[in-house]
């Protein structure tokens, strides 16, 4: 199921992740094909800019990704909310700030991104200028969208993430267009096409959040300081991953501009470009690693956390080995959709078609980091980001380009992922001490964690003859492990009820093809049984609240077991229904 589950989410958050990137890859084209080389020029001097947003949305986002798995794991539904609203009351501050931010120091900013001092003839200059003035009126909706990702994969809401995507990048192509040919407002109406764009998504995402069946919900008084603190904790190693990457273009642009002058700059900002909706692919990969991490960390399931590794991996690798060779054999023609300039585009295409191999390293880098992320390893994760994204890639390419120039530049994308990779390996090898590539020692997991899998029974089921060998051997595990004969039969009879009641129930709603997940765990004494079915929406917990003066015969083998359990929770996420019971 982890696998099905985790190629479900993959294509939707692969989207999602191209939500600022296409219109960043949308007005890089137009801007280079029609606005000409110092328009192209400037638009690299103002990325970095774009990338600030970028991370906070991002740290915010995946703050939200780790606490609320975590809440929803356990099923704390206050501690979701205060999630929520935070993560709201964070969005409107951070848009605030940064729109004043910008307006008010315009032209220091741009001199120090490197686009000189504000001279009459420093057109250079004055197309940065313009392009961040329309890029920032729509700040509020470009990290509005970005937080939303993850409720929005967390709810289920899959298909609206997908139309709020693709309605965007129409929205931002018309509207460049009509800058290009009729209004004519150059670097500020490319911007500023890019803000209506992302309100277009932030808005069909909002109307979700105002739906009675929403699963969050904004409370004011949950806005305190020490929700902050948790969602900033487990946000850090995101924000520290994309400063470091705003570092990285600071940093390679003062050195192509040395090197190679604007023609250099004007490259690399195709390539980034490029680049960024390739990297899409990793991110969307590490996205959903990230998120399933949290959760099964929480619920200490380390088969799941185990089968995680093994599909992220795998899955990042086969599709960006595609994206890859893809991108090499039509590096030209992608190249020539944002650039005619023959010096610029020359360089361009030689440094996509090396910078490109780096791709597969990275989408290992990446998940592998998030995943680490997820299981609260959060040093591990911040010197994996500063190492694979600023501090080895940087020195690789001021190294290779006193060899090699400019393309000495591109290698160091390569050399530096790999050599992140390599550290990876040594630190997993020195623990697991000895080189085993296993996803048991790839997953990193503390000797003590969890429940011990001599105590641990799991099983899937899909038909309604497995559930009875199913509740049978249960019973035989939990009185080999001491359990009394009558806890014993009491969990084999809960798993036999409340199984064959999603059968009758769930699977017969639709065509789907369901299965349902039991794993039953003893520690310390506490005999705890998580029923995970990928059917329609049901909370039996509910139910029984709701019915608990009916005498009606129906449904009395829930009725039986949520009398029998000492504690019962239910929780709705990823489109799975969770029930734990306890004994």
């Amino acid at each position: 199921m982890i696998r099905k589950l985790f190629k479900q989410m993959l294509v939707t958050q692969i989207l999602s992740s191209m939500t600022v990137m296409l219109c960043m890859l949308v007005d890089s084209i137009m801007i280079g094909r029609f606005l000409g080389v110092d328009s192209m020029t400037a638009y690299g001097y103002a990325t970095p800019i774009l990338l600030v947003f970028a991370a906070l949305g991002n740290m915010v986002s995946a703050g939200v990704q780790v606490m609320c798995g975590r809440t929803m794991a356990s099923g704390d539904k206050d501690g979701t909310d205060a999630c929520f609203s935070m993560s709201v009351f964070l969005a409107v501050a951070i848009s605030v700030v940064g729109m004043a931010v910008i307006l008010i120091f315009t032209d220091q900013i741009c001199t120090l991104l490197g686009a000189g001092e504000n001279t009459p003839d420093n057109e250079v200059f004055r197309l940065t200028r313009a392009y961040l003035q329309g890029f920032i009126i729509g700040a509020p909706a470009f990290i509005g969208a970005q937080i939303m990702v993850p409720y929005m994969q967390i709810s289920g809401n899959r298909t609206r993430l997908v139309v709020a995507v693709g309605l965007m990048t129409a929205g931002d192509i018309a509207l460049d267009i009509l800058n290009v040919f009729v209004f004519k407002k150059g670097t500020f109406g490319m911007g500023l096409a890019s803000s209506i764009s992302y309100y277009i998504a932030f808005f069909i995402g909002l109307a979700y959040f105002f739906k009675k069946k929403c699963a969050f919900h904004f409370r004011k008084k949950l806005v305190k300081m020490n929700v902050f603190k948790e969602m900033a904790i487990d946000g850090l190693p995101t924000l520290i991953n994309q400063i470091s990457l705003v570092f990285l273009m600071f940093t390679l642009n003062k050195l192509l501009s040395s090197v190679g002058g604007n023609h250099a700059v004007a490259a690399y900002s195709v390539i980034s470009t490029i680049g960024n909706i390739c990297y899409s692919f990793s991110a969307g990969n590490a996205a959903v690693a990230l998120m399933l991490s949290s959760i099964f960390y929480t619920d200490e399931d380390k088969t799941s956390l185990r089968s995680l590794v093994g599909t992220m991996i795998f899955c990042g690798v086969f599709i960006c080995t595609i994206v890859t060779a893809l991108v090499i054999v039509f590096a030209k023609p992608l190249v020539e959709l944002f650039i005619e300039d023959r010096d610029a585009m020359g360089m361009a295409i030689t440094g996509l078609r090396i910078f490109i191999i780096s791709l597969v390293p990275c989408s290992i880098n990446t998940a592998l980091k998030n995943y680490y992320q997820g299981i609260e390893r959060a040093k591990l994760t911040n010197a994996i980001s500063v190492l694979q994204n600023f501090v080895l890639v940087a020195l690789t390419s001021v190294i290779l380009s006193f060899f090699a120039k400019v393309t000495g530049i591109w290698f160091g994308f390569i050399g530096g992922e790999t050599l992140t990779l390599v550290i990876i390996c040594i630190i997993v090898f020195a623990r697991a001490k000895k080189v085993k590539f296993t996803t048991e020692a790839f997953s990193m997991l503390p000797n003590d964690y969890g429940v011990t899998d001599d105590n641990t029974f799991e099983i899937s089921l899909s038909t309604v003859e497995e559930i009875a060998s199913a509740s049978e051997k249960s019973t035989h595990f939990c009185l080999n492990r001491g359990l009394d004969a009558k806890k014993s039969a009491l969990v084999g009879v809960s798993i036999e009820e409340m199984a064959n009641n999603i059968v009758s129930y769930g699977f017969t709603k639709d065509k789907k093809e369901h299965t349902i997940d039991i794993r039953l765990t003893l520690k310390d004494g506490v005999t705890t049984l998580r029923i995970r079915d990928n059917c329609v929406h049901f909370d039996p917990v509910r139910f029984m609240e709701m019915h608990r003066t009916d005498e009606s015969v129906e449904h009395l083998g829930i009725r039986m077991v949520m009398k029998m359990a000492t504690d019962a929770k239910y929780v709705n996420s990823l489109g799975f229904n969770y029930l734990i019971l306890t004994f």
